[in-house]
């Protein structure tokens, strides 16, 4: 785990700005906070290279590029079985980094071994995923879906 970063409150009124605006400008940002342009990009170039700003990025509305359908699939891993010498969980997070489906892979405490959030274009692919894809890895031994029937909230800004 990384070593928290210390962060005065101007870095965490930059951090606002950039979480709801993440193309504003640095004269933008200046105002905002009540620097000066160049004191504002010496403070986001420090956030950049420490690690707090991770990346910027578009975020794009599933539906409107036809990812209509969400799920939150619950998967309990095999615990015993050698996959190619690979524990089960090491077989299993590898096959997750390319299953294009699932944008979100949480290891979860509990019943179950992992949650994944899986975007797809309707029930016909999501059957897909899971019958030609999730449930034919060796590691996987059983999983159980929820369907997101509306979103209530949804953010991508920490609560800083």
């Amino acid at each position: 785990m990384s070593a928290v970063v210390q962060l005065d409150t101007v870095d965490l009124r930059v951090l606002r700005v950039l979480q709801s605006n993440g193309r504003a400008t640095y004269d933008e940002i200046a105002e905002a906070v009540n620097l000066s342009p160049s004191a504002t990009l010496r403070r986001v170039r420090r956030l950049e290279e420490s690690g707090v700003i991770a990346s910027y990025v578009a975020l794009v509305h599933p539906e409107r590029v036809g990812l209509n359908l969400t799920a939150y699939i619950n998967v309990r891993l095999e615990k015993h079985a050698e996959t190619h010498k690979r524990s089960p969980m090491d077989a299993f997070r590898a096959s997750v980094q390319v299953w294009p489906e699932v944008v979100e892979c949480s290891s979860l405490t509990g019943e179950m071994d992992y949650l994944l959030r899986v975007m797809v274009a309707d029930m016909a692919h999501y059957s897909s995923f899971v019958m030609d894809t999730l449930l034919k890895h060796p590691s996987v031994q059983d999983c159980k879906t929820s369907f997101v029937l509306d979103r209530i909230k949804q953010t991508t800004a920490l609560p800083i």
